[in-house]
C-alpha cells in the first residue's frame, strides 16, 4: 500500500525497518499513568502488534508490529487515551478518532515528584499536565523534562528545555543550636553555599540552589521550606552534532513564567526555524540565531519575579568531534 511517511509520523506513529509493519507512540504526560490504561496497551499489542511494548525513555509506549492498514482501526482505540490524559487536562484535540494529532514535540517527562520522593519539592506531574497544555499538539522537535529537585533523576540537563524545582529556606536564627549540620550537609552533597559565622548560618544567594538539604538535616526546624520557584535549563541535547548538556537560563522565577517561556518557544521556532529541512532540532536554531535573539524573544511579555535571575550570556560548549576527540 502506499504510505504518506510524514503523514504517519505526524499522527505519532512510526517508519520503521521493516517496510509492512509501523509502531504506535503512545503519550503520557508527566509519566504517570492510570493503570486502568494497561489492559488497553495490552490489547493492542496483542491483536495488532507482535505482543511486546516498549517502554521509552520519555516514559511513553512503543507497540512494534503493526500493519499499517491497521492503523485507523488502532487510532479509534485509542480515544479514552486522548480524552482522559489529554483533553481533560485541557489539550485541544478535534476529533479522537483519528489518534494523535502531532509527534513532533515529544512527551512531556517528569520525575515522579513531591507526590512521593521527600527531596522533590513540588508536583512534578501536575506541572507537566499545565506544561502539556502549553505546547501540544506542536510539530516542532521539542524535548521537555521536569525534575523535583536539582538532584535531576529525569537528565533534565539533556532536554531544550529542562525545569528543576527550587525552593527558598528559610532560616529562624532564634532555632539554631549552632549544629552545623546544615552546612556540613550542604558542602557534601551540595554547593557549598552555607557557612557558620558568629554562631549563626549564613547563605550565599548566589550559590544557593534551592535543593532543600539544609531544611532535610536540620534537627530543629531552624531552617524550612519557603516560597516554590524553578530553575530553566536549556538547550542540552545528544545526537551525532555537538553532544552537550544543558546550561542555566533562568533561575527562581515562578510557574507562570514557566509555561510563558514554553509558550513562547514556539512563536521563535516558527519565525527562525530552517525549513529546507524535514527537521530542525531547536537547540540547532539557537547555535544559528545566537543566544540574544533566543533571549529577547522567548522572555517577550514575560513579568519576572523579584528575585528572578537571567543569564546574560551562555557559552553552550558540548564537543565537536574533529576538536575535541584525538584517535590514534
Amino acid at each position: 500500500m502506499d504510505i504518506n511517511t510524514k503523514k504517519v509520523m505526524k499522527n505519532a506513529w512510526r517508519i520503521t525497518k521493516n517496510r509492512d509493519f509501523t509502531c504506535l507512540r503512545i503519550r503520557v504526560p508527566g509519566g504517570h499513568l492510570p493503570v486502568k490504561f494497561l489492559p488497553l496497551i495490552q490489547n493492542i499489542a496483542e491483536e495488532f502488534g507482535n505482543g511486546t511494548v516498549h517502554i521509552t525513555t520519555r516514559q511513553g509506549f512503543e507497540v512494534p508490529g503493526i500493519l499499517f492498514e491497521k492503523m485507523e482501526e488502532v487510532n479509534t482505540l485509542l480515544a479514552p487515551f486522548l480524552q482522559e490524559l489529554e483533553i481533560d487536562r485541557g489539550v485541544a484535540i478535534p476529533d479522537t478518532s483519528k489518534g494523535y494529532p502531532a509527534a513532533g514535540t515529544r512527551n512531556v517527562s517528569s520525575c515522579i515528584g513531591n507526590r512521593v520522593c521527600p527531596n522533590a519539592v513540588f508536583d512534578t506531574t501536575s506541572l507537566a499536565w499545565d506544561v502539556e497544555k502549553v505546547i501540544y499538539p506542536n510539530d516542532p522537535h521539542v524535548k521537555v523534562a521536569i525534575t523535583g529537585c536539582p538532584n535531576d533523576c529525569i537528565k533534565a540537563h539533556m532536554q531544550d528545555i529542562g525545569i528543576i524545582g527550587q525552593v527558598e529556606p528559610v532560616y529562624e536564627a532564634d532555632r539554631c543550636i549552632g549544629c552545623q549540620a546544615c552546612v556540613k550537609n550542604c558542602k557534601k552533597v551540595s554547593t557549598g553555599a552555607l557557612t557558620f559565622e558568629n554562631y549563626k548560618v549564613k547563605r550565599d544567594l548566589l550559590r544557593c540552589i534551592g535543593c532543600g538539604e539544609c531544611v532535610l538535616k536540620c534537627p530543629t526546624a531552624a531552617w524550612t521550606r519557603g516560597g516554590q520557584y524553578f530553575r530553566m535549563v536549556i538547550m542540552g541535547r545528544t545526537g551525532k552534532k555537538n553532544p552537550r548538556i544543558a546550561r542555566s537560563f533562568l533561575e527562581w522565577v515562578d510557574r507562570d513564567t514557566i509555561l510563558k517561556v514554553c509558550a513562547n518557544l514556539y512563536t521563535y521556532i516558527e519565525k527562525y526555524i530552517d525549513r529546507t529541512l524535514p527537521k530542525e532540532h531547536v537547540g540547532y536554531i539557537v547555535d544559528r540565531t545566537g543566544f540574544n535573539v533566543f533571549k529577547e524573544h522567548v522572555l517577550d511579555g514575560v513579568i519576572l519575579p523579584q528575585k528572578a535571575r537571567v543569564a546574560s550570556f551562555i557559552d553552550f560548549g558540548g564537543y565537536m568531534y574533529e576538536r575535541n576527540t584525538h584517535l590514534e
